[in-house]
């Protein structure tokens, strides 16, 4: 975790550029699009602002993508935008609204001042008095990177020129890093309905059971404070696997001034197919619709048998002499019997809960037979526990505070996380990390050093009893600089004693973040990038306790290279995610360079997962992500071997995010105990192939549609770089087998979904 800042680095700059690139948006009618014809100039000159400036010789650009991937990408400071556009009268003709113009500019990173025909149109970011320097000096203050640029002016306003040629003018600042327009498509109008009347369709999450019967309110947004509008509201559901409208209405609707329209509907998905929720807006008196669509869950999860079945990892590390914790994961109906044979010196289970507890005392693998019985059967499996010097055998699975509650978590939050991995089921399938993030941290440490929480967290000690107690595993954040990214202390200058409390807690994971760290480092060279994390190494490695070590860190210095050496369990190769497709492909697609530095005990780490209802506290609201998306983020992140980090509120599982996360044969992919990382295999144009070899032989495969469209594709093995023209195949989500191909296989892969299969060489 950490604030917005400018990283250099050129893989965290592919990252960042990815997720800030927005798809252009639909004009409606009426508009002039400002897609073509600017002209751009680094530098800075106060007459580029004239209309009469002549700008002939400047360079075409594209006011969608950022500079840096025309071309800039070691432009700071200034640079300008000019655009030539006729703007005719005839647009008042069929406005709505004839009264107001509106120019609208996408979004600028991350200052800018726009003229219009040489006069002042706006400003976004701090100045230090009105009109007299800009940008401020303040180091990232005034960034305005994520504000639309929409501007309103009076039909009469004397800077429009109608009917003749107008001149956009737009000085540019960018302190480091990305800078420069970037979509959605800037555009002139008319103001319009559309301009207030908008739909919300992520509000209020779909209603769904098994039995693929749906609900759904739709909101209306009326933003307008005096205006009313009628029109007619129509909806439709399309399954997008075969076209076919499964649910369809309209009806007449008034939207009341500053009001919202909450409409109910309901249907029934057969098939328990793709689906699409289509809804438009068609204002009485104009010419223009306003539309949004978003995709319905879909569950391909079955549930799991009546009878047992052990899941989780096949291979588990601890170091001897420590604390060992490890809940066997087993679904199936109540009561379950568990009995395990092969348990090393040292350690027990309760026959209970299944909790195995206790000290292995010498070093060496132990194979532990596991069986698992209840009145519908049984099943047994082997569980490798290796005492030795590795811990995070296979990577790490539970749950992260951030991505929900962000400074607002507090012990009651985290207490209900460890209920609800219970009595969801969620531990039953191998989840056991319970992982707090900033914000526990009191403002001050005690007399004698010592850091403690705050009112939020008033006894870690109970804490993780409490956690442990349900078989569970308690996770802790610091920073090795004197502060943490949310300001709270860091471990600065008490990183052995920080450890010791830790350990005395009952800390099993700790998250240790660059943030402030980086005013101590003298430089961005490899041994200061290493040296904060090299010293917690050895203040764990004094704790007579395992704690499995997070590096956080961004990606710098190319970190999947040396993590390992210095000690991380996993680490950080990334940004900050957040729950759009930009942010999560953008990640996601990019971590084949650091796929070779991926094995049992180090894990490359793409941060937390964004599904279910997040918001980074205190208010939340259920993922941007489409359904198909969410698919594609589990099944990406399984290949990746990525510690899987669950950044929802817990206690408002739905079945479709249940589904998400308890498919076991998905979740083993991810724990193989080979401890591959998938590979980028094959890319044409928005299909791309992912590959990763499996402890049993067999390949895992992904095969993923970035593009807007669904496409149907022919799948060759030789494209999967597997040799052989003989293979079995199956569905992982919906676990069924396919059958036998030769050579390869058709396959429908719906926009930003994803194919996830299980190939094993035939006879």
């Amino acid at each position: 975790m950490k604030p917005p800042v400018k990283i250099k680095s050129p893989f965290i700059l592919s990252l960042l550029l990815i997720s800030f690139l927005f798809s252009c948006s639909q004009p409606r009618q009426g508009n002039i699009l400002l897609t073509d014809g600017w002209k751009f100039q680094p530098g800075d000159n106060p007459s580029f602002s004239s209309p009469l400036f002549n700008d002939s010789s400047w360079e075409d650009i594209s006011p969608l993508d950022l500079w840096d991937a025309q071309g800039h990408a070691d432009l700071d400071g200034y640079a300008w935008y000019r655009i030539h556009v006729n703007i005719p009268s005839s647009l008042k003709t069929h406005a709505y609204f004839k009264d107001s113009l509106i120019i609208f500019l996408g979004k600028i990173d991350d200052r800018d001042q726009t003229w219009l025909n040489g006069k002042p149109l706006g400003q976004n970011g701090k100045t230090v008095s009105a009109g007299t320097k800009f940008p401020d000096d303040i180091p990232n203050g005034g960034e305005t990177w994520a504000v639309s640029r929409k501007y309103m002016l009076a039909a009469d306003d004397l800077r429009i020129n109608w009917d003749g040629e107008n001149v956009i003018a737009i000085r540019v600042f960018d302190r480091g890093g990305l800078g420069g327009m970037y979509g959605p498509a800037p555009y002139i109008s008319m103001r319009d309905v559309g301009d207030y009347v908008t739909f919300n369709l992520r509000k209020e999450p779909f209603m769904i059971s098994r039995q693929v019967n749906y609900k759904k309110i739709i909101v209306l947004n009326n933003a307008s404070t005096k205006d009313d509008f009628d029109g007619v509201l129509s909806v439709e559901v399309i399954n997008q696997e075969n076209d076919r409208v499964i649910f369809s209405e309209t009806t007449t609707t008034h939207l009341k001034a500053g009001k919202a329209l909450r409409h109910s509907i309901s249907f029934i998905n057969v098939d328990t197919a793709n689906c699409l929720l289509q809804c438009s807006f068609k204002p009485e008196k104009s010419k223009n619709i306003i539309t949004a669509n978003v995709g319905a869950p879909y569950i391909l999860t079955p549930p799991p048998p009546a009878s047992p079945r052990i899941n989780g990892p096949r291979v588990y590390g601890t170091r001897p002499g420590h604390p060992f914790l490890y809940r066997i994961p087993v679904t199936g109906e109540r009561p379950v019997s568990i009995d395990v044979k092969g348990l090393p010196e040292g350690l027990k289970i309760d026959d209970n809960t299944g909790i195995i507890t206790g000290k292995i005392l010498r070093k060496g693998d132990y194979p532990v037979r596991i069986t698992a019985r209840n009145a519908a059967g049984t099943d047994t499996a082997t569980l490798l526990i290796r005492a030795g010097n590795t811990l995070a055998l296979t990577p790490p699975m539970g749950w992260n505070s951030w991505n929900v509650w962000g400074l607002s978590v507090d012990a009651d939050k985290v207490k209900a996380a460890a209920d609800a991995f219970l009595s969801t089921g969620l531990a039953d399938h191998g989840w056991s990390y319970i992982n707090i993030d900033d914000g526990w941290e009191a403002p001050h440490r005690t007399p004698d050093g010592a850091i403690t929480g705050n009112e939020k967290f008033p006894d870690f000690k109970d804490l993780s009893g409490y956690v442990h107690s349900k078989g569970l595993k308690l996770g802790i954040y610091s920073s090795p600089g004197p502060y943490t990214c949310g300001g709270y202390l860091g471990s600065y200058q008490h990183e052995f004693q920080d450890a010791k409390t830790w350990a005395g807690w009952g800390i099993d994971y700790i998250k240790y973040d660059w943030c402030s760290y980086g005013k101590i480092a003298k430089d961005n060279s490899l041994e200061e990038l290493q040296k904060p994390y090299l010293l917690m190494r050895k203040a764990l490695d004094t704790v007579n306790r395992d704690i499995v070590y997070s590096l956080c860190q961004y990606g710098m210095g190319h970190v999947w290279e040396w993590g390992a050496t210095v000690g991380g369990n996993l680490w950080r190769t990334t940004g900050d995610i957040t729950d759009t497709w930009n942010s999560m492909s953008g990640i996601g697609f990019r971590q084949n360079t650091a796929s070779p530095y991926a094995s049992p005990g180090h894990w490359n780490d793409p941060d937390m997962l964004v599904v279910g209802w997040v918001g980074w506290g205190p208010h939340i609201r259920p993922t941007r992500l489409t359904p198909d998306e969410q698919y594609t983020h589990i099944s990406l992140w399984s290949l990746l071997s990525a510690p899987l980090l669950i950044g929802c509120d817990l206690t408002r599982m739905d079945d479709f995010t249940m589904s998400l996360l308890t498919n076991d044969e998905v979740l083993a992919v991810d724990q193989d105990p080979l401890g591959k990382q998938a590979d980028k295999v094959y890319v044409k144009g928005n299909i791309q192939y992912w590959t990763k070899p499996l402890a049993d032989g067999s390949w895992a495969a992904g095969i993923f549609n970035l593009g807007e469209g669904k496409e149907k594709i022919n799948v060759m093995f030789s494209d999967l770089k597997l040799k052989g023209n003989s293979y079995e195949v199956r569905d992982l989500w919906r676990q069924k087998n396919l059958g036998t191909f030769h050579k390869g296989m058709e396959l429908k892969i719906p926009s930003h979904g994803v194919v996830l299969l299980k190939i094993t060489r035939g006879v």
